[in-house]
């Protein structure tokens, strides 16, 4: 059975459109209900995204065609954990209903790419403008501008989140958290948020997600 006061738990996730990682602390406030605090980071990536390798560039970083901006997400959340079916044994499995909801903050990084400028044959490194759009979606794309590039360019979103999962926790030891969790989560902004070009920009995001749970217990 799981009784504790406090627990603590990392996750990895995998997501239907992206990857992303939390941390969560509980307080156990009844021998089935625990309240939630948690943070997750996150990144979103459009259904279009697909990397290219420049013909003939072997060591060229790839890059994606018509991506716009990198779209990450932090969200702090409260919500309750329910247990409900604790653990027979040691190798029983503890199910619980997750429900978390709250503040969601999008990040926008301009997405830079490498071309050859076709009127003066320099090498540039740009970001999407309707300046460089000719060039930015041109046949002189040579690869990606690289992962040090926009950090100092990010554009925030506010917005909110809803999340709701399945948490299954089989772990031998009352003290160590080891599960699985898969869930659904809703984010919502104030505006849209441009990734690709000619891609309808969206304001909200639904997504089905599993997680990978490590944690403590006290």
């Amino acid at each position: 059975m799981l009784i504790y006061s406090k627990q603590s738990i990392f996750g990895l996730q995998g997501r239907t459109n992206g990857f992303g990682a939390f941390y969560e602390i509980g307080r156990m406030k009844s021998n089935r209900k625990t309240n939630t605090y948690r943070l997750d980071f996150t990144e979103i990536k459009h259904q279009k995204e697909e990397k290219s390798q420049s013909a003939g560039l072997i060591f060229s970083n790839p890059y994606i065609y018509g991506k716009i901006n990198h779209f990450y997400q932090a969200t702090l959340g409260f919500g309750q954990q329910y247990i409900l079916g604790q653990k027979g044994n040691k190798n029983g499995v503890a199910v619980s209903a997750i429900f978390n909801g709250g503040l969601a903050l999008g990040l926008l990084r301009p997405y830079y790419v490498d071309a050859i400028d076709p009127i003066s044959g320099e090498t540039k490194t740009i970001r999407y403008s309707k300046a460089d759009s000719s060039l930015f979606l041109g046949p002189s794309i040579i690869g990606g501008g690289g992962f040090g590039k926009g950090w100092n360019e990010i554009k925030m979103k506010p917005g909110g989140f809803v999340k709701t999962a399945m948490r299954f926790d089989y772990g031998r030891f009352n003290e160590v958290v080891s599960g699985i969790e898969v869930g659904l989560s809703i984010e919502f902004y104030g505006s849209k948020i441009p990734i690709m070009v000619d891609q309808k920009d969206k304001q909200m995001f639904f997504q089905g997600y599993i997680s990978i749970l490590f944690g403590r217990r006290k």
